[in-house]
């Protein structure tokens, strides 16, 4: 016996894998749309024999939508976007893109929704991707009233875009740049504990509610980047940037972006967002009232830096 039919747009990505894999422990079989299925075969190995279908879809096409949500019991929306490139635009994935998941959902009736948002989205955020994060979570209330909204901080794993690139920079780099002088605080939490978050919203039926899910600490960026650096046994020095510099450095990122193949190391949007702590709200619901026992980057994050440490899990640590 299963849960029923569940349908998760942004499967392919590094929180979709382990949403999967908490959906699949649970009963549910599980419909991932993806724009490219033959990129993702390996998602199909997550469940039992036929647990996890693959199918095309597109959130900027509507037509592809509604194929890929008919007959679901639920749906989870994960589709973020980190810098722009071409159509795949904020506007184009995190506002209209949800709207039309979330109206083809409402048409097929269903009322079980999960749509992930960010800590800090706010509709007057001079930062286009909080401000279309915000507005994203507003068109999925307004079709799906019962939707939860998940907000995040900076998620941490194995495949993660933060600790993973900051010590490959470190490998390469002599210094390292703290933003704004390091200041900015953030809460990160383990990738796992958002899939589990997910999976218990669906499994218990979505009711409107809003939770904005954080670690068990907060740091500032400097603390983050002193501990990465421990952590890979590197002794590097930190180097503070002035907002104005490094507005500067995302605008020279967005310009190596347009290459082919080439991801922005920075853009100016995302030097607009590390101004912001990105913490949890004092008031706001969270993991505690889904009864999750959260991990912290001090248990997982050695696990899958030792690759950046010199000799990697063979390092001796030096004295």
């Amino acid at each position: 016996m299963t849960k029923g039919l569940i349908t998760v747009f942004g499967g392919s990505g590094f929180l979709g894998k382990y949403v999967i894999r908490e959906l699949v422990k649970e009963g549910w079989r599980v419909r991932v749309p993806v724009r490219r299925p033959h990129t993702a075969q390996e998602l199909k190995v997550i469940g039992n024999v036929g647990q996890v279908q693959l199918v095309q879809a597109n959130l900027r096409f509507k037509d592809s939508v509604e194929r890929a949500v008919a007959g679901s019991d639920a749906v989870i929306n994960l589709v973020a976007l980190l810098f722009e490139e071409g159509k795949q635009s904020f506007e184009n994935l995190h506002v209209k893109g949800a709207e039309t998941l979330a109206k083809a959902a409402a048409a097929q009736g269903v009322t079980n929704f999960v749509q992930v948002s960010a800590i800090g989205a706010d509709a007057e955020s001079d930062s286009d991707y909080s401000r279309t994060k915000a507005e994203g979570e507003r068109a999925v209330r307004d079709a799906v009233p019962t939707a939860d909204i998940m907000r995040p901080s900076i998620i941490f794993g194995a495949e993660d875009q933060f600790f993973n690139r900051f010590a490959a920079m470190a490998q390469l780099a002599p210094a390292l740049p703290l933003m704004g002088g390091g200041d900015t605080t953030f809460q990160p939490v383990y990738v796992g504990d958002v899939a589990q978050a997910i999976a218990k919203a669906v499994g218990h039926g979505t009711s409107g509610k809003t939770y904005e899910l954080g670690g068990p600490r907060r740091y500032t960026f400097k603390e983050l980047m002193q501990f990465m650096l421990e952590t890979i046994d590197r002794k590097r020095f930190l180097v503070p940037v002035p907002w104005a510099a490094a507005n500067f450095m995302g605008a020279i990122g967005e310009i190596s972006g347009m290459a082919p193949f080439v991801k922005p190391f920075l853009t100016r949007d995302q030097v607009k967002n590390l101004k912001v702590d990105n913490v949890v709200s004092d008031d706001a619901l969270g993991f505690a009232d889904l009864d999750i026992r959260l991990e912290t980057i001090e248990a997982i994050v050695p696990t899958y830096l030792a690759r950046f440490r010199k000799y990697g899990q063979f390092h001796e640590k030096r004295v």
